[in-house]
């Protein structure tokens, strides 16, 4: 699978409410269960339309993204002093060893789903952290999101964490979507 990213000439797109119905911030927030002593990372960031949902609830956000002109994007639209950017790939990500309580990718896993990214994830995260990911389903019918052969199921992603050392706990294949939460 090709590593692609969302094209930053419509970053504003992103900042779609209508993105609500794929992942609610009630669903987002209960799953990543943010408090005001935690640090979390966005996983493939762009705009901070889903780290806005989580940075009031949460001591300090990495908002992680590979295209500097998300965070531009982010900075003009006004990004939250608890946030930080960062830019890097999930695969390299300058943080310390068990420095993050939780992690959470929002429509972004199928572009840093391979083993690398899922070993730095089980670096950066502490023993017991959350990781949630919410992305579009190779089982979709292709009227929202990516094309179907750049998605994966349900599987894929249950699969590559488990493989890494992560135990899934939460793990549910929806109409054009999929939930997975897997701790470290």
């Amino acid at each position: 699978m090709g590593f692609h990213t969302f094209d930053a000439e419509k970053a504003g797109n992103l900042e779609d409410e209508q993105r609500y119905r794929w992942c609610s911030r009630e669903e987002l927030l209960t799953l990543v269960a943010p408090n005001e002593e935690t640090t979390v990372a966005d996983l493939g960031s762009g705009t901070g339309f889903y780290t806005d949902v989580v940075a009031p609830h949460a001591d300090t956000v990495y908002a992680v993204d590979v295209q500097s002109e998300m965070h531009e994007y982010y900075e003009e639209k006004g990004r939250p002093a608890n946030v930080r950017p960062l830019n890097a790939s999930v695969e390299d990500m300058p943080l310390d060893d068990d420095g993050l309580d939780a992690a959470f990718s929002t429509m972004t896993y199928h572009e840093f789903s391979g083993a690398d990214s899922m070993a730095e994830l089980a670096r950066v995260l502490r023993p017991g952290g959350r990781l949630v990911t919410v992305d579009w389903s190779a089982d979709g019918s292709e009227t929202a999101g990516p094309p179907l052969g750049e998605r994966h199921d349900l599987g894929h992603a249950v699969s590559a964490l488990t493989e890494a050392g992560f135990t899934v706990d939460h793990a549910v294949s929806r109409t054009e979507t999929f939930v997975c939460r897997a701790r470290r």
